[in-house]
């Protein structure tokens, strides 16, 4: 049994399920389970003589708690915290004053941090001010995850809390990520920067141009809100597409006939100026590196600009370019099988739909179209074991409809897209 993470909302009948397994396990003389018992168990225990208390301190040691109790306390304060049930969150409090500091998930690597900051992600304001009462400090952390998760009027109280101190110079990377607009302009009004007093950087562009999330409205008006506030821009078409400006958009078409059919470099995709990385950290589905804009409108989710470029005459079966190892030459076609936002349709259980796939099949993209493709997953991804790199995943000479069927993770592939691809026969081509 590996060490395992508790996820944000722990189940715990679902643990006492997993105790009785590796109970059974034990007594049946499961290799695994007898080796779990060697790792995690303080004593010398015969696998044929354990009891329900030894598979269930195993199993809490391998959630990296330091006992069942102390694991159950994690499950039942943070059920409390959900249920914004006050009386049940200061009766676990009080008889485990410890929990109050400690992480409310346990694992030292949870983003949801002690019970103060994790009823912040919640919008829980009773029981923030009632830990507050009890002595919780964790109000950066807090106000932090109350910004990034868009309870502005949670992060308003724990400013009020704090004291009112000044905006982190860092502030505006949380609301970039999860691209909450309502969580940067709060921030603004408190006093965010985007340049610091010698001209530095602090407006976290590179962060809402790699984050996973996918919101173009936000995305769009996040970006906005930095230019309001004294960002300058680079006069790029792919800055244009990232910001949502048509308008910029039409200005760079007349001066550049050729834009529509142009291919971008991941640097001009990805400004290293604006703190962007490569491309493992610069978060897609199909490589975007050496591709169009109507490449770029697929993994965005820029549907609005995706039909502003057909309806000026970009041609959907404009090839991306391919590498000096052979790589690329996929259609925007491959980039609404295989993408990000597809991930979030899955990952969420949306509503099952290709918009993209179905505009560019209405005009005319062809399924017969044959790339190489390598990708790595960016590192959060996997088995959610924590940030470990991703094995490279290579296919070579695929279509559209094939890039998808073989692509490992699944939850990036959109199953409407492939069978709208199917119906126009890129199963068999």
């Amino acid at each position: 049994m590996p060490v395992r993470r508790l996820p944000v909302r722990p189940n715990l009948d679902q643990l006492r399920r997993q105790a009785k397994e590796l109970l059974r396990a034990l007594r049946a003389g499961d290799e695994s389970a007898i080796a779990d018992l060697r790792t995690y168990h303080p004593k010398a225990i015969v696998p044929a003589d354990a009891k329900l208390a030894d598979a269930q301190l195993v199993l809490a040691r391998s959630y990296q708690a330091s006992s069942w109790p102390r694991l159950v306390h994690a499950c039942e304060l943070v059920d409390a915290i959900w249920h914004d049930d006050v009386s049940a969150v200061r009766t676990l409090i009080e008889r485990n004053p410890n929990l109050l500091h400690e992480q409310a998930l346990i694992r030292q690597d949870s983003n949801w941090g002690p019970p103060m900051s994790y009823a912040a992600n919640l919008g829980r304001d009773r029981i923030i001010t009632m830990l507050h009462d009890m002595g919780a400090r964790d109000l950066a952390s807090a106000a932090d995850r109350a910004v990034l998760q868009g309870k502005i009027g949670t992060a308003q109280l724990l400013h009020e809390l704090a004291g009112r101190p000044p905006v982190p110079d860092d502030a505006l990377g949380s609301p970039a990520y999860t691209l909450s607009e309502a969580g940067t302009a709060h921030l603004f009004s408190l006093g965010a920067r985007v340049y610091d007093t010698n001209g530095g950087r602090l407006a976290p562009v590179d962060v809402v141009l790699e984050t996973d999330s996918r919101n173009p409205a936000a995305k769009h008006a996040i970006l906005e809100l930095y230019a309001q506030h004294g960002f300058r821009f680079p006069d790029t078409p792919v800055m244009a597409l990232h910001r949502g400006r048509i308008d910029l958009l039409e200005a760079h078409l007349a001066r550049d006939p050729a834009l529509l059919s142009r291919t971008f470099t991941h640097r001009e995709i990805y400004p290293p100026d604006l703190g962007c990385h490569d491309e493992v950290l610069a978060t897609q589905g199909t490589p975007l590196k050496g591709t169009t804009l109507l490449h770029l409108c697929a993994d965005y989710d820029e549907l609005e600009i995706a039909r502003w470029l057909i309806a000026r005459g970009a041609d959907v079966n404009t090839p991306a370019a391919v590498d000096a190892d052979g790589f690329g030459g996929h259609t925007a076609l491959f980039c609404t099988v295989v993408s990000q936002p597809n991930f979030w349709m899955n990952h969420q259980g949306g509503a099952q739909v290709a918009p993209f796939t179905q505009l560019l099949l209405e005009h005319g993209a062809r399924v017969d179209v044959r790339a190489s493709l390598r990708k790595r997953l960016h590192p959060g991804y996997g088995d959610h074991s924590g940030y470990v790199e991703q094995p490279l995943r290579v296919h070579r000479d695929v279509t559209a409809w094939s890039w998808g069927d073989r692509y490992e993770e699944k939850v990036f592939v959109s199953r409407p897209a492939m069978q709208l691809i199917a119906e126009h026969g890129g199963d068999n081509a």
